[in-house]
């Protein structure tokens, strides 16, 4: 059996978070940074919706 995909980008974010892979609060500079959760949140919604 495979991994199944997590169809919230809600709880894909906070695996990237336990992972180190993305912030816990923004540091809301003018151009957000790469590890933000903001980007990551649009990043998740994307990935999600290409897979489905």
């Amino acid at each position: 059996m495979g991994k199944k995909k997590p169809d919230d980008p809600h709880k894909l974010v906070r695996k990237w978070m336990k992972s180190g892979k993305v912030k816990k609060k923004c540091c809301r500079s003018k151009s957000r940074c790469g590890k933000c959760p903001v980007l990551a949140l649009k990043k998740a919604k994307t990935k999600i919706a290409k897979a489905a």
